[in-house]
């Protein structure tokens, strides 16, 4: 690996296939409804629970994927898990029922949280020491690219082959490519090997990170906001502000905001200022918010997306950062992991509580609490995590 080069060969090809793996299976994600409806007559209640399932089973698997990747020799499985992955998206095609079809999006949804937590682990891997914490905000990129523009070219896609099929094989193309991509990456000689755990025994700590707890807490916290706000946006677009049509454009500047941050923070990162961007970023979530919440505008509501997305680009890359310092580095695979489905949770949370509260009140009152929460979680941040981080940090 060549020395002290953030942008290195192997960086690069992780880089390409990650982001060919969100692109893919985000590009199918805004048709399946369609699909389901046409394909097999499903009800709404039917396509909330089936498209529900690949979040269910990706949080069930991410903390055996961070146990099995740093004790098991991790590359083989990388590869295994993201050639399944491309194979998955060829079965949709096949005829069935709609049990079938919550099979395959059960299992898809099982591989992608392995997957995601091996390609986040081996990019670490690939990168040079001094460029870890840099690299890491450039590898959230890749997600957020294809987060992006999976859906924003999906109906257009669609449209042009006027086939679900196609789309469908569009996506495999783009996943088989990927792996291409992933199977090209030479790892370095001096890989973490899992030698050293191997016969330690069973623990909660080889499932979740438990040095971790407190950053997990604070990161609950905050994307138990994001879940309100990703899931029920259309609608309080539509009766709270009064436009139609807004999710496309919002996710498409918070997307920008993400890839921004990210981008200006690089420089930060390599100089460990990790504790500043977070605490910068979560202010930045309550000004923008209260721009989202109080100012029932348009201009205010679409220029919210690229706030918010800035600032939880500026929190994102250093959380992650502070799981993998807090980590041995034979457990990088399980702070990768505690990571996620930390997110994961808060979002799961979110979306269940936020529903309730809008049936109770109203939407605004569910993103009011969010926000309450984002400040619970500024407080518990700066007395709790910072400083225990600042203390036990191995990195």
């Amino acid at each position: 690996m060549e020395k002290e080069r953030l942008f290195n060969r192997n960086f690069l090809l992780v880089l390409a296939g990650n982001f060919l793996l969100f692109f893919a299976f985000f590009t199918i994600l805004p048709v399946l409804p369609l699909y389901m409806q046409q394909e097999y007559n499903a009800t709404h209640t039917q396509i909330g629970v089936v498209l529900s399932l690949y979040t269910i089973t990706a949080l069930i698997i991410r903390p055996f994927a961070g146990f099995m990747l740093d004790t098991l020799p991790r590359r083989p499985m990388q590869l295994i898990f993201y050639g399944v992955f491309a194979l998955l998206f060829c079965t949709y095609i096949i005829p069935g029922n709609i049990i079938t079809f919550a099979v395959i999006r059960a299992l898809h949804g099982l591989i992608f949280g392995f997957i995601t937590v091996a390609n986040s682990t081996v990019a670490i891997d690939v990168l040079h020491t001094s460029r870890r914490n840099e690299g890491i905000g450039y590898y959230g990129i890749s997600n957020n690219l294809g987060m992006a523009l999976g859906p924003t070219i999906s109906f257009a896609t669609y449209n042009f082959f006027g086939s679900y099929e196609a789309l469908f094989l569009c996506a495999f193309i783009a996943c088989a490519v990927g792996f291409v991509m992933i199977l090209m990456v030479q790892m370095p000689k001096k890989t973490i090997t899992p030698k050293s755990i191997s016969t330690s025994p069973i623990s909660l700590d080889r499932f979740f990170l438990i040095k971790g707890t407190h950053e997990s807490i604070t990161f609950m916290l905050l994307s138990f906001s994001y879940g309100i706000l990703s899931t029920y946006l259309a609608v309080y677009a539509r009766d709270e502000v009064g436009i139609e049509n807004s999710t496309g454009p919002f996710f498409m500047l918070m997307a920008l905001g993400l890839i921004s941050a990210r981008i200006s923070n690089g420089p930060h990162l390599r100089k460990g200022r990790v504790i500043q961007l977070i605490t910068i970023g979560m202010l930045g979530l309550f000004i923008g918010y209260a721009m989202f919440i109080f100012l029932s505008a348009p201009i205010a509501f679409y220029a919210s997306a690229f706030v918010l997305g800035f600032s939880y680009g500026m929190i994102c890359p250093p959380v992650q950062t502070m799981f993998v310092n807090l980590a041995p580095h034979e457990r990088r695979s399980t702070a990768n992991s505690t990571y996620l489905t930390s997110w994961d949770v808060g979002v799961g949370i979110g979306v269940v509580v936020g529903g309730a509260i809008a049936d109770l009140h109203s939407y605004r009152a569910a993103y009011m609490l969010g926000v309450v929460l984002v400040a619970i979680a500024l407080v518990h941040f700066r007395k709790v995590a910072a400083p225990y981080f600042t203390n036990n940090r191995l990195r």
